[in-house]
């Protein structure tokens, strides 16, 4: 399941938590992401890993994959919160491989996250 968290207007931050599938993604991530693209023409996002990558659907890939090639241009900012030092190299290194800057941050750095993605620090 995936829960909208609430933060700035130039933001869509979400929490991962259980087993999160396609309609997880079609019901909350899909909207919001849709919404800033048409405010601001970009993407900043943010995302909390409250649960193992194991815990995504297939469907929940597509769906994310889908969002991120739909929207490939657009994408300004990107964090991923998890305590996996994997997930977090994985996320650092996507900056190389896409547009947007892509950063990892374990989950202390919550805070850090976020101030980042909102483009405070």
């Amino acid at each position: 399941m995936i829960h909208q968290i609430d933060t700035t207007d130039n933001v869509a931050a979400f929490r991962a938590l259980a087993e999160v599938t396609k309609e997880d993604f079609q019901r909350v991530v899909v909207p919001a992401v849709e919404k800033l693209v048409k405010q601001l023409n970009e993407i900043n996002f943010l995302l909390v890993l409250d649960t193992d990558l194991e815990n995504f659907t297939a469907g929940a890939w597509l769906q994310d994959a889908m969002i991120g090639l739909k929207h490939l241009g657009k994408w300004n900012r990107a964090a991923i919160v998890s305590d996996s030092e994997e997930i977090i190299s994985f996320t650092n290194g996507f900056s190389y491989i896409v547009p947007g800057e892509f950063k990892g941050f374990k989950k202390l750095e919550f805070n850090k996250a976020l101030n980042w993605v909102e483009g405070n620090i």
